[in-house]
């Protein structure tokens, strides 16, 4: 019977192990990570899991170049509200080249847009909210300076050879159902239930979801559309033989 009956919790469970990791990739192999340098790329942050996932475009979908674990952040669960409240961001951010910052006092940043139109509708508050090195954290994303190193070179590339903007998602935990569930009696849920299509849209399209802002509450726009098929940028992913990142060129030579 103690067979049986452990047989039956594995089938129970599997559903479960399914949902959670579904919407999860494996890192391209080595080779193909360095084709990409230059690239589109996207972010996606995921605070409880504690991990950084960056992607980067190959042909017409993002995948994953690498899953940086997270060294610090502050405030624990739910979105940024006010200036001193030390809790680090969630929702979804859109930067520039202008945003990165080589001289950080903590290493190399990247600095997330925040307060964004959601942000400013709901009358949030706070400035100078990092994705940054040196592994401290009073409100921002903190990573070790290897980590940091190769966050920073990709977003760099990518807009040095043309994407004009990084989107950057930030959740609480991998939006699934039953994480939903978990934290069904949270003050946060329907903020929470807010980012829930942006992730959905990401796990089934492998493209970054295009939010916008209608009366005070995230809504998932349409997609660009080019050639009859979905893509987020104008220009096209640089191949092998055109992209200088990809010949391992210092970036300061690319004009």
């Amino acid at each position: 019977m103690s067979k049986i009956a452990l047989l039956f919790a594995m089938l129970v469970s599997m559903p479960m192990i399914t949902a959670c990791s579904a919407s999860e990739q494996v890192p391209e192999a080595p080779v193909v990570k360095q084709q990409l340098l230059g690239s589109p790329v996207y972010i996606q942050i995921f605070k409880e899991e504690r991990k950084l996932e960056l992607y980067a475009k190959m042909g017409n979908e993002f995948r994953l170049v690498n899953t940086f674990p997270i060294c610090n952040f502050s405030g624990g669960l739910g979105p940024k509200r006010r200036e001193g409240d030390f809790k680090s961001p969630e929702g979804f951010y859109s930067v520039d080249a202008h945003h990165l910052k080589p001289d950080s006092k903590y290493y190399r940043a990247i600095n997330i847009g925040f307060p964004n139109d959601y942000d400013k509708s709901q009358g949030y508050s706070g400035a100078y909210l990092m994705i940054h090195g040196e592994c401290k954290s009073i409100g921002c994303y903190a990573m070790t300076n290897t980590y940091m190193d190769e966050i920073y070179r990709y977003v760099e590339a990518a807009f040095a050879y043309g994407q004009s903007r990084v989107d950057i998602s930030i959740y609480p935990f991998r939006m699934t159902e039953q994480n939903l569930k978990r934290h069904a009696s949270s003050s946060y849920i329907a903020f929470w239930r807010q980012l829930k299509p942006g992730y959905d849209y990401f796990a089934k399209n492998h493209q970054p979801p295009m939010m916008t802002v209608d009366n005070g509450q995230y809504v998932l726009g349409q997609p660009l559309m080019s050639s009859g098929q979905m893509t987020q940028y104008a220009s096209a992913s640089p191949t092998p033989n055109t992209n200088p990142f990809a010949q391992n060129k210092p970036l300061t030579e690319v004009k």
